[in-house]
């Protein structure tokens, strides 16, 4: 771009599938002297943050708060329900669900693994006939990404519910919602789920830094049952706390708090309804234009059928090392950042440079779309990748609603 000045210069774009762009409210409250964490605002404010937590997740159970990212939460839905020597069934179509299976076992917990790949969801014919077989109920918990980050293909939890109930089968149901929460519509009580677990770096909208853990009845009655639980981990003081200090496990995370406090603010103004709505909406104009590329080229999206894709990621293969050079290329002459192929190779290999994912969550809206969009056709001329033709008006006649 030699005599066309510095196009990266300006506001960067950081399109990766967390952390999320954070709004300039949630900024602007963040942005304060320290409060006092014994008395006054933050204190009265925290209290008036777990209701509003529970809209979002969609539940009339507990929440627990933890100074953690999401393998932080991950951690402590396991501590407070199962100990060493229990096993979990973990239906896996993603990176994301390993690595949960990967902290089950280094609990000492037997993590059995139902891999169905990272390019189809759950099979839940083969779910239910391992649940069926499970007749002596080893199994006391079932782990479920709602959205796997790495693969973005979003799973049915409801139908993972459904699958418990029909064979008779107690296990718990604990659903990571890291990715989801905030951006697909998730109804953790209609669902019937018993933990879910999420963090604030994604629909959220807030740096990373929380993590939180939703549980009903029946996991707080697992959680009673343990001969012991972390202190540090043990959700049970974080949700019923006598004294502030106890809904963090110690000092709070004083500014997290007021940009969560903005954050959902915007996120109940705006009507968690209509979130949702927006980001199918905006996903279905990145989609139409990654298919109108793919047409003509090596550009493949990584779920190629639509009912099954995420709203807030996606995964898309370009062939290596092209992956890496458009990502690269993109960040240096546009400052837009896109995110890196995540688990989608084989361990040790370079295939990964091949691939790489589009983050559309949280704070996103119309022309940040059409931008980023933009800006990705910009590079992949740049670089001379074969595409085919028409895919900015496509997304364009797919945000009219045409």
């Amino acid at each position: 771009m030699s005599g066309s000045g510095n196009m990266a210069a300006g506001r960067p774009y950081l399109a990766i599938p967390g952390p999320s762009v954070v709004p300039d409210q949630v900024l602007q409250a963040m942005h304060r002297p320290s409060p006092n964490i014994y008395a006054g605002e933050l204190v009265e404010m925290t209290a008036a943050l777990i209701p509003d937590l529970r809209q979002v997740a969609r539940t009339q159970h507990d929440a627990a708060i933890y100074i953690a990212n999401g393998h932080g939460a991950w951690e402590a839905a396991l501590q407070n329900t199962l100990q060493p020597g229990d096993r979990v069934l973990v239906p896996a179509s993603g990176r994301f669900a390993i690595g949960w299976s990967e902290m089950a076992e280094a609990l000492g917990i037997d993590a059995e693994i139902l891999d169905f790949g990272p390019h189809a969801p759950w099979d839940m014919d083969r779910i239910a006939e391992r649940l069926a077989a499970d007749r002596e109920h080893r199994i006391k918990a079932v782990l479920g990404v709602h959205v796997d980050t790495s693969s973005s293909i979003r799973n049915d939890v409801a139908a993972l519910r459904r699958a418990l109930d029909a064979a008779g089968h107690p296990a718990l149901l604990l659903a990571d919602c890291i990715a989801s929460l905030g951006c697909e519509r998730f109804e953790m009580d209609a669902w019937g789920v018993d933990v879910m677990v999420s963090a604030s770096q994604k629909g959220l909208m807030v740096p990373p830094g929380l993590s939180f853990v939703f549980f009903n009845g029946r996991a707080a009655a697992a959680r009673a049952a343990l001969p012991r639980v972390s202190r540090y981990w043990d959700w049970a003081p974080r949700a019923s706390p006598d004294e502030f200090y106890q809904y963090f496990g110690g000092t709070a995370p004083t500014h997290h708090l007021y940009g969560l406090r903005a954050a959902l603010g915007m996120i109940h103004a705006e009507g968690i309804e209509n979130v949702w709505a927006r980001h199918a909406h905006l996903a279905r104009a990145i989609w139409a234009a990654c298919e109108a590329w793919g047409a003509d080229g090596p550009l493949r999206m990584n779920v190629p059928d639509r009912r099954l894709r995420s709203n807030a990621v996606t995964a898309l293969h370009i062939g290596s090392p092209l992956g890496t050079e458009l990502r690269h290329w993109l960040e240096r002459n546009l400052g837009l950042t896109l995110g890196i192929g995540l688990g989608m190779a084989p361990a040790g290999s370079s295939g990964w440079h091949g691939f790489f994912r589009i983050g559309h969550m949280g704070h996103v809206n119309g022309h940040m779309v059409m931008g980023l969009l933009g800006g990705i056709e910009t590079g992949l001329e740049a670089l001379n990748i074969p595409h085919g033709p028409g895919a900015l008006e496509a997304a364009a006649m797919a945000l009219a609603g045409r």
